[in-house]
């Protein structure tokens, strides 16, 4: 039995930050894309992103024998962002009203699908980036948020249906017709 009365376990602890570093830097980018696409805001998506790698930090053994961390790693981002996007909204609430939007600026259509997105509701924007950006499945977009599949379907439809109505007419200011 080595001196410090661990046994192997030493060597196990002194991997792990190492194998949650290669993980974080090969994985970071890919997090924080869709976290932008969750939050539309740079700054935003760059705490997302730090937040959740600090909760994988602190729970990197059990993260780290899911099956697929990809998986995990954008679970808890996904839940991180419509956790603070409840509070957001409470603490909105509570001190005032909010703003209302002003209209798309319609020359840039990326732009404009940030917007578009933004309208959407923190569940709803959250299922349409996870399905059809992320190319989730139904099934793995209900798992991750923890509802029912007709639910997931029926938020897509809903949040399609409203970005096509918004996204119709700035399509036709992108392409000039």
């Amino acid at each position: 039995m080595p001196k410090n009365g661990r046994g192997s376990e030493a060597p196990q602890e002194s991997q792990a930050p190492k194998s949650f570093e290669a993980f974080a830097q090969a994985s970071q980018r890919r997090l924080y894309r869709t976290a932008y696409l969750l939050c539309g805001d740079p700054d935003i998506a760059r705490d997302l992103t730090q937040t959740t790698l600090a909760k994988l930090f602190q729970h990197w053994r059990r993260a780290s024998a899911a099956d697929h961390i990809e998986a995990y790693a954008r679970t808890v981002l996904t839940r991180t962002y419509l956790a603070e996007r409840r509070r957001h909204l409470r603490d909105l609430l509570a001190h005032s009203r909010p703003d209302p939007r002003p209209a798309p600026d319609h020359t840039d259509l990326r732009v404009t699908l940030m917007s578009a997105l933004a309208g959407l509701p923190p569940r709803a924007r959250a299922i349409v980036v996870l399905r059809y950006w992320e190319d989730q499945s139904v099934e793995s977009v209900a798992e991750l948020l923890k509802c029912s599949e007709s639910t997931v379907k029926s938020q897509c439809s809903r949040s399609l249906t409203k970005l096509r109505a918004q996204l119709g007419e700035a399509h036709i200011y992108a392409t000039g017709s």
